[in-house]
């Protein structure tokens, strides 16, 4: 597998913000977003085993694991590794971008479904099928950068009835949109999702990898 970079940190984002975690970060990712903020992840990488992928997890000591990217499952050994992972006893998330098919994902994975809102030009190329895959344990992500993306996500938390299927987040765009407006568009709204921050770039800042 092409690894971008295997390290131990607090996770900044979900439901399990504040928890230290594992992080697996794989090389390549299909889609453009206007906002990436791991584009080199696009291609540096090294060649790993899963064998050697999981000693390199082991060492940190932890038994909580996030695999994300770049986009994990543009790599068809994912789902092997995320088993492997869990007949370990591990926690494991897989972040993805909603582009690829999640049901490749073994049982007890916890999928991390980035839905792209329209300021990220991406938004076209979500597989709406991966809805129908979902558990309760499952989250949902919408990404924002304006007014526009918050409308368009709570249009389609209502459409695909989200807050009934799985753990909706909502999170600015770091330094684009002010955390305050959405917290007053969902008080506004009544809607039931949690807002979050992304917490690394509050500790160590936006530009600092490995984090």
């Amino acid at each position: 597998m092409l690894i971008n970079e295997i390290f131990r940190s607090i996770q900044g984002e979900t439901s399990f913000t504040g928890l230290p975690f594992v992080f697996v970060r794989l090389t390549g990712c299909n889609l453009r977003c206007s906002y990436c903020d791991t584009q080199y992840a696009y291609e540096e990488g090294n060649e790993m085993s899963i064998s050697s992928i999981i000693d390199k997890v082991d060492s940190f000591g932890l038994k909580s694991v996030c695999v994300t990217g770049g986009e994990p499952l543009s790599n068809h050994n994912t789902p092997v590794l995320a088993r492997e992972l869990l007949n370990r006893n591990y926690t494991v998330l897989v972040e993805t971008n909603g582009s690829y098919d999640v049901s490749v994902l073994p049982e007890g994975t916890i999928r991390i479904l980035d839905v792209k809102c329209p300021d990220s030009g991406m938004s076209h190329k979500m597989c709406w099928q991966n809805i129908a895959y979902l558990a309760k344990r499952d989250e949902v992500k919408f990404v924002l950068s304006s007014r526009n993306d918050y409308e368009w996500a709570s249009s389609m938390i209502t459409k695909y009835h989200l807050t009934e299927i799985a753990h909706i987040l909502m999170l600015p765009v770091y330094g684009m949109i002010q955390p305050s407006l959405i917290a007053s568009w969902i008080l506004e709204d009544h809607i039931n999702v949690r807002l979050q921050l992304q917490m690394h770039k509050y500790i160590w800042g936006p530009e600092t990898r490995g984090v």
